[in-house]
C-alpha cells in the first residue's frame, strides 16, 4: 500500500507566525490564505496531470502522474479546503478522515493564562453549506465534530497517530494508493510512531527530532508485509519559489 501525505496549504494561523513570530490573535480554524489558495490550486493541478497515464507501482518520484485510489481530508477546514482543490481536478471523492487532525484538536488559546480550551468546531449545517462535495462521518450531527473534548496535548496525539495507522491498515488493501491531506504537527506524529523515535525528546518535553513538510508538501510511503520505506519527504515540484511556505 501507497501512503501520500499531503500536508494544507498556507492557513491564516500559518501567516500569522510568519509575520509576527507569535500565535497570538490565532484563529481555532483557520482559512487558508491568497498564497494558500494558489498553493492548493497548483497542487491540484500537478497531482491531476498524467492521471490516466500513471503507473505510481513502477514510477517510485511519480514523475508520471499519482493515480490515487482514495482521497481523504481532516475535518478542519484548511485542509477540506486543500482537497477540494485536488478532488475537483481529478475523479474521486474527498472523504473526511476525523482521526488525521492537526495536534492540539479544534481550541482557544486564552492570551493572559495560557490555558488551551477545546470547541465544538464546524457542523454538520456548516460543512453542507461551505463544503458541500465533502463526504462526511455518518455520526456529524448538530454538534461541532471536536464535541465536548478538551485540548489534546501532544503526547495524546502521538497515541492517535498509531490509530491512525491501525486504521489505514483496516481500511485499505494492499494494492491501494491513499492520499491524505493533513496538517505538519500530524505530519510529524505519524512519522515518529512509523519510525521509532516517539519518545526522542529532550528533559524539558521538546522535540529532539523534527521533520519539515512545508505547505502543500508530499511525502510517499510504502507498507510492506515486513517493511515499511519512506520513498521521499517533502516533495515540492509544483511550486514555483515565490510561492513556497
Amino acid at each position: 500500500m501507497q501512503l501520500y501525505m499531503i500536508r494544507h496549504a498556507q492557513s491564516e494561523n500559518n501567516d500569522l507566525w510568519v509575520r509576527t513570530g507569535s500565535s497570538n490573535g490565532r484563529s481555532p480554524d483557520p482559512l487558508l490564505t491568497e498564497v494558500g489558495q494558489q498553493q492548493a490550486h497548483r497542487l491540484g493541478q500537478h497531482i491531476a496531470s498524467g492521471w490516466s497515464q500513471a503507473d505510481p507501482d513502477n514510477d517510485p518520484h511519480n514523475r508520471l502522474g499519482f493515480n490515487f485510489t482514495h482521497l481523504y481530508s481532516s475535518l478542519m477546514v484548511r485542509a477540506v479546503a486543500t482537497g477540494w482543490a485536488i478532488a475537483k481536478q481529478v475523479p474521486l471523492p474527498l472523504v473526511a478522515w476525523e482521526t488525521i487532525h492537526e495536534t492540539g484538536g479544534i481550541f482557544e488559546r486564552n492570551e493572559e493564562t495560557k490555558e488551551r480550551v477545546g470547541l465544538p468546531g464546524p457542523n454538520r449545517a456548516y460543512f453542507a453549506q461551505h463544503h458541500p462535495y465533502l463526504a462526511l462521518p455518518e455520526g456529524l450531527g448538530e454538534m461541532g465534530w471536536w464535541g465536548e473534548r478538551p485540548y489534546e496535548t501532544r503526547e495524546q496525539g502521538m497515541i492517535r497517530a498509531k490509530t491512525f495507522l491501525d486504521e489505514l491498515q483496516a481500511r485499505h488493501e494492499p494494492n491501494d494508493r491513499v492520499a491524505i491531506v493533513t496538517h505538519g504537527g500530524f505530519f510529524v506524529a505519524v512519522l515518529r510512531t512509523l519510525f521509532g523515535y516517539a519518545t526522542m525528546d529532550n528533559n524539558e518535553g521538546q522535540n529532539r527530532i523534527w521533520l519539515h513538510a512545508n505547505n502543500t508538501s508530499i511525502s510517499r510511503l510504502e507498507f510492506h508485509d515486513e517493511r515499511v520505506e519512506l520513498v521521499y519527504l517533502n516533495r515540492l515540484d509544483h511550486l514555483p519559489t515565490d510561492l513556497i511556505t
